[in-house]
């Protein structure tokens, strides 16, 4: 289908239906096009031509600008009528006048029915992140506690991501630090193991876990697996929502055996009751009347929005989040929710109930959705009165402070930035500051770090690390670490960014900084100078950070290329907000250091024999010992080892004789 524009246009349909206000800032640096009547009048002809052979039936429309790129994602229940109104250039706002003027090509997909028009829309919307669509600012998996099913022992442990091992799965938790408090008050209630397999396999005795009564230990026989099969099915039953049996069951247990004068065991069972109380404890507000659900808030204050979701699984409260999307400030709140939930699901289990704090007009559509999708009924009520409704202010009051505590961090932030441009001599606030720094010991694991920070504080999803590839580099060599992270950082950025941009989204950072800090003296910043130099970039401010006397923090000097050096009063807001920078890249480059020193520390020569997997590994781990044990052995030793065939055998001989000589 093209787009053309008839020599007569066709009468259009007077329809009720009015354009939906579902426009949002912008979401990358692509410059505001005005709406012209002129290019108003083109973008509607462009509609026109295909509102003109397309079918009344169920449907996701696309809208896209010349260059391909797609500006808006909608559903409908008719697409006929739904894009009539584009059409007509009903534009209740300036901008749906941008898109309908920008629009030069549309794309169509038709449906069975609206239910998967909305949930098609849904995943082109994360999919390709259209600028006029409402977007979720923090797509992060959330955690959940799984309980493994592919071993005798089955293991309890955190789990992001898709589930891909075979388990029992419970949550979702709003956090990390949610799990793992729970996590450490099951290890109590019910000792189940946190170790990964191949410790398991290798135990010939009981680790410290069990000397604190935080595992049963059946790696040694401690407790037979079928007690400790026992075991996991009363934690599966606790987080099932059955922890009312599990703690009367343990109650009737402890206090026979305290008739029986069985002082040890009912001490034991005096210290898992405690345990599951310290699970519950750690929950702020368990309601009496609902066992499972999500209760989403939202707040709207100076043209934001902040949406706070509260998780309630087995009658507990297992935590909150804020998000904060990206939604232009005309819409109303229900609007913005509207948008958001689709997005919330698309990738994550509905419970049976979804409480929200303002109607939206597709409640009883995405009800339909998630039912199909979860595989029972999910139900999404507007909570009046009663329990259900104060556990919803209870949502809205938290989205309330969270919004008003990122307005007041904005403000400060606004106030550290324009502080920053007056040190350094900028002729304005910094929208994005780069901040790099390497870290290695001796040389060796060498990584270089790039943190990065703008009006919302610290940016980590733009945080980016470097693993020093270069032979050439001198084992050691600060500043040779540093021309090639910035040759890596600047001509790859060259090359895929575009210079001139114009930010909508005040919360969007551009791709190229307006400031780049560098932790180190002269010659740092000198290293840094002739890598830009070479790649003709001469317009990225370049500050160093050089270590006070004693490194003591508070006396640093900055160096900025034809500046003399200088440092900036010992309480000044500005100087703390720069050694926040400075601390952060360090905290980051370190942290990558090590986890890379780890890895390297932690390398089993049997990882790189080709061939060797996970189950052959742990064969001649279990027959000889160690890996260097098994490199010592000869190939008779290794033919016979069970799991072990002739031709792996001769593979593993091969690998270190050959590697020895």
């Amino acid at each position: 289908m093209s787009a053309r524009s008839p020599a007569q246009p066709p009468e259009l349909p007077d329809l009720d239906e009015e354009i939906e206000d579902e426009t949002v800032i912008v979401e990358e640096e692509t410059p505001e096009i005005e709406a012209t009547p002129q290019r108003l009048q083109s973008g509607m002809a462009v509609i026109r031509a295909f509102w003109e052979t397309l079918p009344g039936s169920p449907g996701v429309y696309r809208m896209l600008n010349g260059e391909g790129e797609v500006l808006y994602v909608g559903k409908a229940r008719n697409l006929k009528a739904r894009v009539s109104a584009y059409a007509r250039g009903d534009a209740p706002n300036n901008r749906i006048a941008r898109m309908i003027s920008e629009t030069s090509a549309m794309e169509f997909v038709t449906t069975t029915t609206e239910t998967e028009a909305l949930l098609l829309e849904t995943n082109l919307i994360k999919q390709l992140k259209p600028r006029y669509n409402v977007l979720m600012r923090d797509d992060k998996s959330f955690p959940f506690i799984v309980i493994t099913g592919d071993h005798a022992a089955p293991q309890i442990l955190k789990h992001r991501g898709a589930r891909n091992r075979k388990g029992s799965y419970f949550g979702p938790f709003a956090s990390a630090q949610a799990v793992n408090r729970t996590l450490n008050a099951l290890q109590r209630a019910f000792l189940i193991r946190t170790c990964s397999d191949s410790y398991y396999e290798n135990r010939s005795r009981p680790c410290l876990l069990h000397q604190i009564k935080r595992c049963a230990a059946p790696c040694t026989g401690e407790v037979s697996l079928e007690a400790y099969a026992g075991l996991v099915e009363e934690a599966k039953a606790f987080l099932s929502g059955k922890s009312g049996t599990i703690r009367e069951k343990l109650g009737t247990e402890m206090m026979a055996a305290a008739d029986n004068l069985d002082f040890e065991r009912a001490a034991r069972l005096r210290d898992r009751l405690a345990g599951l109380s310290a699970v519950q404890a750690s929950q702020d507000i368990n309601p009496a009347g609902v066992e499972e659900a999500d209760v989403f808030a939202i707040h709207a204050e100076a043209g934001q929005f902040c949406i706070e979701v509260f998780f309630f699984r087995t009658g507990q409260n297992w935590g909150n989040r804020a998000f904060f999307p990206r939604a232009d400030r005309t819409l109303e709140p229900g609007e913005v929710l509207d948008s958001f939930l689709g997005q919330f699901y698309d990738e994550r289990p509905a419970p049976r109930l979804i409480m929200l704090s303002e109607e939206v007009e597709n409640r009883e559509l995405l009800a339909e959705a998630l039912t199909i999708r979860a595989g029972h009924k999910v139900e999404i009520l507007v909570p009046k009165r009663g329990e259900k409704r104060d556990m919803v202010n209870h949502a809205l009051t938290n989205a309330k402070e969270a919004l008003g505590r990122r307005l007041a961090e904005s403000a400060s932030q606004t106030r550290l930035l324009e502080g920053v441009a007056a040190a350094f001599g900028l002729a304005k606030s910094p929208r994005r500051i780069d901040v790099f720094d390497n870290s290695h010991i001796m040389g060796t694991n060498a990584v270089g770090a790039m943190i990065v920070a703008g009006p919302r504080g610290f940016s980590k999803t733009h945080y980016r690390t470097y693993n020093i590839r270069s032979e050439e580099i001198t084992p050691g060599d600060d500043y040779g670490m540093m021309r090639e992270v910035m040759q890596r950082r600047f001509s790859r950025l060259a090359k895929e960014a575009v210079r001139d941009e114009k930010l909508d989204d005040p919360d969007s950072l551009p791709h190229w900084p307006d400031l780049v800090l560098i932790d180190g003296g002269k010659g740092q910043l000198e290293a840094v100078r002739g890598v830009l130099a070479d790649l003709g970039i001469t317009d990225v401010p370049l500050v160093g950070v050089a270590k006070g006397p004693d490194r003591d923090a508070g006396r640093e000097t900055f160096l900025i290329p034809g500046r003399t050096p200088f440092k900036l009063p010992p309480r000044d807001p500005t100087l703390y907000f720069i050694q926040r920078l400075r601390d952060e890249a360090h905290r980051f480059a370190i942290g990558t250091h090590r986890a890379k020193r780890k890895r390297e520390m932690g390398k089993n020569p049997l990882d790189e024999i080709p061939g060797i997997g996970p189950a052959r590994k742990r064969a001649l781990l279990l027959h000889f010992g160690t890996a260097k044990a098994v490199s010592r052995a000869s190939y008779a030793d290794l033919a016979r080892v069970s799991g072990i065939n002739e031709a792996t055998a001769r593979l593993v001989y091969d690998f270190f004789h050959e590697k020895l000589n």
